[in-house]
């Protein structure tokens, strides 16, 4: 179907209290009648493509002198197959380039789980529908985090795939070597429903047998979160055989860190230096900064952040054996306020990179589990659990059966 429907549309009218979603036409695409997403609604980030409606990226001027695209992203295809209704496109930070969920253009969106915090990005928009029952579930992209992330800050689930296991055709790259296709849901039926479509595969009736719980990912965790973190460790842990602690990184989180802030930004300066060589586009500060920035990455540095990669894929193959996952908090802090500083901001995403850096610079398949607050307002914060690449479904399983748990 490559078309919206307009009678269908008009009948909708969904209030957007969490104002996640992107300003234009209302967007109602039908699924096919029967299949296994039959009855369930979705929003998609405004990187992938509608038939028919302009894809922004959270920019004014991305598509300044573009034609609509004319068929669907690949991943919502697939969606639409299975019986899934679209329902709009979402709020993303501008041109993917962010991980707290600002948008000096769109605006942003609220976070349903910690007013007056960030929701988290830059798949922003979708993890606020989710997380404010807008919608059943959210299609996301994450390279170095922004499904990850806004799922920890808003108290959802949110699936990082093994890198390259969903098509990314119609979806806006970033950064190649690390862009993945991610999703959100409020709960663990549903986030398996759609891995079910998206990964063809289905999940496993019960989880593996052995825990990984990652030392230094847990000890770069601000106190508070290791503690309150802590029962839902505990439940997790008693799902497993065998629990044992180890470090994920030899090397140290932070060097892995480094290296993927160095090959990302490069990747997405080439990406994006046509076209701002050829349209001059508005870009916010911070954009324009990081952009310039990478532009000017030595092939040195360039070098050595590779070679960083191949020693993460190495550490993580050694350590994610089959029938073994990896846990670790997925952010190092809750969602912090809206509006802080640059200064301030960078140092943010600088401790955030940390513990999911691994995403991108290996590709591992991650989900971020909800069902745990903390601080004084009681924000949420995620535990995510790791398999090694194409075991994504082990994951789903897990998920299940913790919540099953509970």
């Amino acid at each position: 179907m490559n078309a919206y429907d307009d009678m269908t549309a008009r009948q909708l009218h969904l209030e957007d209290p969490c104002q996640a979603m992107v300003k234009g036409p209302e967007i109602c695409i039908s699924g096919q009648p029967e299949g296994l997403l039959a009855g369930q609604r979705f929003v998609v980030k405004d990187l992938f493509d509608v038939a028919g409606i302009p894809t922004a990226a959270g920019s004014p001027d991305w598509n300044r002198g573009q034609p609509d695209p004319d068929r669907h992203a690949a991943a919502v295809e697939t969606l639409l197959d299975a019986g899934a209704q679209l329902i709009g496109k979402t709020i993303t930070d501008e041109i993917s380039l962010g991980i707290l969920g600002e948008n000096v253009f769109d605006g942003t969106p609220q976070n349903p789980g910690c007013p007056g915090r960030v929701p988290g990005g830059s798949s922003a928009g979708s993890a606020a529908a989710v997380a404010g029952n807008y919608c059943d579930f959210a299609l996301g992209s994450d390279t170095g985090g922004s499904v990850r992330v806004p799922a920890s800050f808003c108290g959802i689930y949110g699936m990082r795939p093994t890198h390259g296991r969903v098509a990314v055709d119609g979806m806006l790259p970033q950064a190649p070597s690390s862009d993945t296709v991610g999703w959100f849901a409020r709960e663990a039926r549903v986030l398996s429903e759609v891995g079910r479509v998206l990964l063809n595969e289905n999940t496993p009736d019960s989880p593996p047998s052995t825990l990984l719980i990652a030392r230094d990912a847990f000890s770069f965790a601000d106190q508070s979160v290791q503690i309150d973190l802590q029962p839902l460790l505990d439940r997790l842990s008693s799902l497993f055989d065998d629990v044992k602690e180890v470090n994920m990184a030899v090397e140290g989180l932070v060097c892995w860190s480094r290296a993927q802030r160095t090959i990302q930004p490069v990747e997405g300066w080439q990406s994006f230096a046509d076209w701002i060589d050829t349209h001059n586009p508005r870009l916010s500060y911070t954009v324009a900064r990081n952009l310039f920035l990478a532009s000017q990455t030595s092939q040195d540095d360039l070098s050595w952040a590779r070679l960083i990669r191949r020693q993460a894929k190495a550490r993580m193959k050694t350590l994610l054996q089959p029938e073994t996952i990896l846990c670790l908090p997925t952010t190092p802090f809750c969602a912090p306020p809206t509006g802080l500083p640059v200064q301030q901001t960078d140092e943010l995403r600088m401790r955030i990179s940390v513990l999911c850096c691994h995403g991108g610079l290996t590709g591992v398949p991650q989900i971020s589990i909800p069902g745990t607050t903390t601080g004084p307002d009681h924000a949420p914060v995620g535990l995510s659990v790791v398999a090694g690449h194409n075991r994504d479904t082990e994951l789903l399983a897990v998920a299940a059966a913790l919540e099953a748990s509970s």
